[in-house]
């Protein structure tokens, strides 16, 4: 009769089963870590438009706010017009009719106005946040989906030769 060595074992040591509690405990550290990426990440997931609607549902039954959507691109200026005052010398009246196009509301745009002499020179340009073309407080705090809006307000003229002029929104 052949005996095995010694090394040799008859039968293979049972592998302990992995404890069910293991897994959960990993499982929910990896759930978390995922929870604290997300909030990190949260104004880049809410810029996202593929994500924002999942966001938006889950942030309601939460109870949480997201940030405000923001994409300059999507106002369409309607109209606008920069006209002398007649009245008062060196003034301009600015005037804009815009619409959010985006999907979701969106805050007010800071809109930058630039103003040319007619060889097209840059006579300035000026970035006006919502709080200086609007007033103090905005009777409407954010531009809903397809919303115009119109806006008017005066700037001392920066020189005499203004012919032209440009508006964006930032």
């Amino acid at each position: 009769m052949n005996q095995a060595p010694s090394f040799v074992l008859e039968h293979a040591p049972k592998t302990l089963p992995r404890r069910r509690g293991e897994w959960l405990w990993m499982g929910a550290l990896a759930l978390g870590l995922l929870l604290q990426l997300g909030w990190l990440q949260r104004d880049v997931l809410a810029a996202n438009a593929g994500l924002r609607p999942t966001l938006e549902a889950t942030c309601r039954l939460l109870h949480c706010q997201l940030p405000a959507w923001h994409e300059p691109t999507a106002f369409s200026m309607l109209s606008r017009d920069v006209i002398a005052l007649p009245d008062h010398p060196q003034v301009l009246r600015v005037q804009a009719s815009f619409r959010n196009d985006a999907a979701w509301s969106q805050a007010w745009p800071a809109l930058v106005l630039s103003l040319t002499d007619v060889n097209g020179r840059s006579l300035g340009s000026r970035r006006f946040l919502p709080t200086e073309y609007l007033g103090k407080t905005p009777h409407v705090a954010q531009l809903a989906p397809n919303q115009a809006s119109q806006i008017a307000f005066d700037i001392v003229e920066p020189a005499p030769d203004v012919v032209a002029f440009d508006f964006r929104f930032d």
